[in-house]
């Protein structure tokens, strides 16, 4: 499987955590070992010190915490872990950034690899580089079918390429794009003019449904939610995804992993053609 990365279900599991476990804390300090994951410097960053959390919400793969006036931006990147801690002798050794509490709980954010913590005033989100085009949520009750069919009807390129694009639609990376487009019988290389009205509609469903699960599951095995616990949604609910050589679970034939642009697809060939 490729190198974990939380995408919407994740994400969305652990805005819910954090605005229950968190809302209402006061930061007591901040302590950060890789300045280069921040946006500004690391003195300015200490102005949280003081601030009172607020609720946290996920939009794509980035977490926005409120701390009025500014916001706290956390994307995890690859390999990524945020996790309370009741105390400090539950804390890890290595972290990028720990926010104590006033009630000497905390907060560690730690990474892999492209991890980000960046803080930015309210009212300057829309100017942010990294979240401010962000696409709608791939869950957000605004995204209905029909808004789904509109935002596609003038679009020519692949139909993967355009799912994963987060200044389309933020939340969907390469493990939950498969899963949709077999459901929908679509190749990931399908042009979207080539589109029919309703394949569109089955692949929103498609989209809902899979999202929907891992939620219910927890999110991805491979991915520790606030408390440090895996979440359940594993290979044995992928359709087929990361299976390649195994028999696709509608018509028996083999799946196959493709090359789709810098991504691998996982396939059945007669189920979805091109």
């Amino acid at each position: 499987m490729d190198e974990p990365v939380p995408e919407l279900p994740e994400i969305a599991i652990l805005a819910k955590q954090m605005t229950k476990q968190l809302k209402g804390k006061r930061v007591a300090d901040v302590n950060l070992t890789q300045p280069k994951c921040l946006n500004i410097p690391t003195r300015t960053f200490r102005r949280v010190v003081g601030k009172r959390i607020n609720e946290t919400s996920a939009k794509g793969k980035w977490l926005f915490t409120n701390l009025q006036p500014d916001v706290l931006l956390i994307n995890l990147g690859m390999g990524g872990d945020l996790i309370y801690h009741k105390n400090e002798a539950t804390i890890p050794q290595k972290y990028q950034l720990r926010i104590t509490f006033k009630d000497e709980s905390a907060l560690t954010a730690s990474f892999f690899w492209f991890g980000y913590i960046h803080l930015v005033p309210e009212k300057g989100l829309p100017k942010h580089r990294m979240t401010g085009k962000l696409g709608i949520s791939a869950l957000d009750e605004e995204l209905t079918a029909e808004k789904f069919v509109s935002m596609l009807s003038k679009r020519r390129g692949a139909i993967k390429t355009f799912l994963l694009d987060q200044g389309n639609i933020s939340g969907i990376g390469n493990v939950y794009v498969q899963d949709p487009l077999f459901k929908a019988k679509i190749h990931p290389l399908r042009l979207i003019p080539t589109l029919t009205q309703d394949e569109i509609h089955t692949l929103h469903k498609s989209i809902r449904e899979v999202l929907n699960q891992s939620l219910a599951l927890g999110g991805l095995r491979y991915e520790r939610d606030l408390y440090g616990r895996n979440g359940h949604y594993g290979p044995e609910h992928f359709l087929v995804a990361y299976k390649t050589g195994k028999p696709c679970p509608v018509c028996r034939n083999r799946i196959t992993k493709i090359r789709t642009g810098s991504t691998a697809s996982y396939i059945c060939p007669h189920c979805q053609k091109l």
